[in-house]
C-alpha cells in the first residue's frame, strides 16, 4: 500500500531521527501518509511525525532532517 508506510520506510526515518540523539520511545510516526506531511514535538516533548503522501520519502527526508534540527535546536 503506497499510503501506509513500511518497515523500510521506518528504517529510514529512524536514520535521521538517530542522527539527531532522539530516542525512539519519543518518536510517533503515523503509519498512514497525509500531505502535507507534518513534523512536530509536542508540549511532553513526543515528536510526531506525519510522511507525506504525494512526496517521496527519499525526497522528503531532507525537510525531515532540517525541521528535527530546528525543533530540538542544532
Amino acid at each position: 500500500m503506497e499510503d501506509m508506510i513500511s518497515m523500510s520506510d521506518m528504517g529510514l526515518i529512524f536514520d535521521i531521527t538517530d542522527v539527531h540523539g532522539i530516542d525512539r520511545e519519543h518518536i510517533r510516526v503515523d503509519l498512514s501518509k497525509e500531505d502535507p506531511g507534518l513534523i512536530t514535538r509536542n508540549e511532553s516533548g513526543l515528536f510526531e511525525i506525519v510522511v507525506p503522501l504525494t512526496t517521496s520519502l527519499e525526497d522528503w527526508l531532507p525537510t525531515l532532517d532540517s525541521a528535527l534540527a530546528k525543533i530540538i535546536g542544532e
